[in-house]
């Protein structure tokens, strides 16, 4: 029947047989246009989004999360771009700021160097896991959709723990800490606290106004300033390798303290109790986070499914080899000494060291702030898409406003969501400890949403084998995640430092404290919200769906009496 502008409009009943035989919305329109002659021009002149052409209680179900979805505002996300949001996403400042601090702490470059492989192969354990996830339930929001679709009782458990944790949990602060230390290091100001707070949410603020009202503009910036950052990673790598080929010395301060061949010298002083190695283990991980960022968004992907299963394992072998070489390159041009009191800017003394205090104290970490400042960018893009995939659902204050796309076409609700907490963590915490203690706080909490979905996984492959898995990873690195999932959770409670103080002024293990603490706040809140209250006063909570006037599908939590 025509609608209001006397556009054709599709029968209900006649979508949802169509929709139930198909495994994406592609499928259903190729299905449903050879049904039709009429239906292949109604699909073009509809006003409402195809993805809510079927009945939307039906589309809402969390079964239908096996099918594609495209956001109102369509699929902008192509291969390159989606190769870039994976890379700016995992280099951030890890690679530029944490080698120094992870030596300091386990003591020899041979136990760094393998902490870093280590931390490649626990990321391609993990990237498998992502890959079959993603590609089984192609939909935007990543760990939220997995979670849901495995955990579906207690009722809203689930749902409740991922909004909890994303909004308390889902800030970018490190990075944005990073950026404003090396700009100020670069202008050659004093790096104070309050300057490098005023930096960091500087630049959050302009860009959730970037990406909150200029949608294609944040993305053409972003993949520029990836492609910048991989310039950035290569002259350094060449500059390493030069020096030891070349065996060109370093034109300030003495050649590096540490021969690469010597396998004793290499292991000397090395820290091997699981506590600290554990630790460090949490920043390598921090620094390979970020692979699973095109799950994130999969609805504004093109051709989605096919898109992840080569883009993901592409960008992460990227990855790898630059982080290795990296690595290398710092031990070959800095001495150890200098590596251990670097801190977080030893890749502005590298700079320093090899080109002089003109080159290595400005223009070269500029460009460190600068790939700080993309990563933040494809961080928050893929945040604030989270966030809004879980106001959709209706676990967010003023989730039907935090829904809409309106009034720029992007995701400005999931953006302010996003941006309130990251202000709160880089203005809050004490200077000194502020990095190595957001480092650790993040990494905690979602060492246990990974081993929930290791759980998952296995219990999908038992009790739904008839879901279709374009990609299946290899079950021994399932197990191997799981392992290292447990061993990370125990850590902070086994072998601590001799001072109890690791690389933070405080207890070294506040940060598994604070994340176990935030989770069990999410189930203490769940159970009020959902169990004790609707039972005190008499009502239960339904799910009901509606459409809102820009075309995107909401779940809307009401109260229904008891009778």
């Amino acid at each position: 029947m025509p609608n209001d502008s006397g556009s054709a409009s599709i029968d209900i009943e006649q979508a949802e047989p169509l929709l139930s035989s198909a495994t994406s919305y592609r499928e259903y329109e190729t299905a449903h246009t050879k049904s039709s002659p009429r239906n292949a021009k109604s699909l073009q002149s509809l006003e409402i989004h195809p993805s809510v052409l079927v009945h939307p209680e039906v589309y809402r179900s969390v079964e239908y999360d096996t099918m594609p979805e495209e956001v109102t505002f369509g699929r902008n996300v192509s291969w390159m771009s989606a190769y870039i949001l994976i890379i700016s996403r995992v280099v951030g400042s890890g690679i530029f700021a944490t080698p120094g601090v992870i030596f300091k702490s386990v003591g020899s470059v041979g136990l760094s160097l393998l902490l870093w492989v280590v931390g490649s192969a626990i990321a391609a354990c993990g990237l498998a896991i992502s890959l079959e996830l993603g590609c089984m339930l192609p939909r935007s929001g990543g760990d939220k959709v997995y979670l849901e679709f495995m955990y579906r009782r207690p009722r809203f458990l689930a749902s409740t723990l991922v909004a909890v944790c994303a909004v308390l949990l889902g800030f970018t602060a490190s990075n944005a800490i990073v950026f404003g230390q090396y700009t100020l290091f670069a202008l050659h100001i004093e790096p104070t606290a309050f300057f490098q707070r005023l930096l960091a949410v500087g630049m959050l603020t302009v860009i959730t106004v970037i990406h909150g009202c200029f949608l294609k503009t944040g993305i053409l910036i972003q993949n520029a300033l990836g492609w910048v950052k991989i310039l950035v990673m290569g002259s350094m790598v060449f500059a390493g390798l030069a020096t030891l080929i070349f065996h060109t010395a370093p034109p300030s301060n003495s050649a590096p303290t540490v021969n690469l061949l010597s396998w004793d010298e290499i292991w000397k002083d090395s820290n091997w109790r699981w506590g600290v190695v554990s630790t460090a283990i949490f920043k390598v991980n921090y620094s390979f986070s970020g692979y699973t960022n095109v799950n994130n968004v999969m609805n504004e992907v093109k051709d989605p499914v096919r898109t992840l299963k080569t883009v993901a394992p592409a960008a992460l072998l990227t990855i790898f080899v630059f982080y290795f070489l990296l690595n290398l390159a710092y031990f070959m041009v800095m001495p150890l000494d200098e590596i251990r009191d670097s801190g977080q800017l030893i890749a502005a003394l590298f700079f320093e060291k090899l080109f002089g205090e003109a080159v290595g104290r400005t223009v070269l970490p500029l460009l460190i702030a600068v790939s700080a400042f993309g990563n933040v960018m494809v961080a928050t893009f893929a945040w604030a898409r989270i966030n809004q995939e879980i106001a959709r659902q209706g676990f967010l204050p003023f989730s039907t406003i935090l829904s809409s796309s309106r009034p720029f076409n992007a995701p400005l609700g999931g953006l302010i969501v996003h941006y309130i907490p990251s202000v709160l963590v880089i203005t809050l915490p004490p200077k000194e400890d502020v990095y190595a203690f957001i480092l650790d706080v993040e990494g905690y909490p979602t060492q246990l949403f990974s081993l929930a979905l290791c759980i998952g996984l296995l219990m999908l492959r038992r009790t739904r084998p008839e879901l279709r898995r374009p990609f299946m990873a290899w079950l021994p690195a399932v197990w191997v995640k799981i392992v290292l999932c447990v061993a990370l959770l125990a850590a902070p409670f086994v072998q601590p430092p001799k001072d109890g103080k690791g690389d933070v002024g405080f207890w070294y293990g506040t940060y598994a404290v604070v994340g176990i603490g935030i989770v069990g706040f999410a189930i203490i809140y769940w159970y009020l919200w959902t169990v004790a209250v609707p039972r005190w006063r008499g009502y239960r909570l339904e799910e009901e769906v509606d459409v809102l006037a820009d075309g995107t599908s909401v779940t809307k939590l009401v109260k229904v009496k008891l009778e």
